[in-house]
């Protein structure tokens, strides 16, 4: 009886390494496991496919920046701001101060090549600005339109109608500006395209 046993457990034993050779036999020939042939891991195959699938990716990366490195070079000299400048008060420091802000932004966009177009609205009382016999500020603004053609001046309709009858003759505007039906209308106008407004 122990001999018998002593050979039925030799013949499992046996059983059992056929079925695990077989088995990992099936398992190389699929391919779920890969045995090195050498010790050197540059020649891992797996390892080698991982670096071409790198520069592959990186290859396409670099095809898509140069496009995009264009625009962005190309961006600054598209770029236009706009700027209004509202004068409604007869203060000559007021005007003063509108022209500076209109003389620095010009100035400074002119450093950078990129365009500004900058608009001086007045109304109310601020029309005396831009009024040829009360103007405070009427040499500058003629030096500034030779200067910097990038600021324009209105005049409000409204008001100079209003002036006129209050004083009974006509108002007369620096040849500079140009006269516009409303001057808040303008500056409303001028707001909803985009135009950055300010009051000095």
């Amino acid at each position: 009886m122990n001999m018998f046993q002593h050979i039925a457990k030799a013949a499992a034993v046996g059983a059992v390494t056929v079925l695990f050779a077989a088995s990992f036999a099936a398992a190389e020939q699929g391919g779920r496991y890969w045995v090195p042939t050498t010790t050197n891991p540059d020649t891992y195959q797996p390892r080698t496919a991982v670096k071409r699938a790198a520069t592959h990716k990186v290859a396409i990366h670099k095809r898509e920046r140069p496009p995009l490195a264009a625009m962005a070079r190309a961006a600054p000299a598209s770029i236009a701001h706009h700027l209004i400048l509202q004068v409604n008060t007869n203060d000559p420091a007021a005007m003063n101060l509108a022209l500076n802000n209109a003389t620095n932004v010009a100035q400074y966009y002119k450093d950078l090549g990129e365009k500004v177009k900058i608009e001086v609205v007045t109304f109310g009382p601020g029309l005396h600005m831009l009024r040829n016999d009360t103007s405070p500020v009427k040499a500058r603004i003629e030096e500034m339109t030779l200067s910097t053609p990038e600021v324009s001046f209105k005049a409000c309709g409204n008001t100079q109608e209003k002036m006129h009858k209050a004083e009974n003759k006509d108002i007369a505007i620096v040849p500079q500006a140009e006269v516009v039906k409303s001057g808040v209308v303008r500056v409303m106008e001028l707001q909803e395209k985009g135009w950055s407004y300010v009051k000095p």
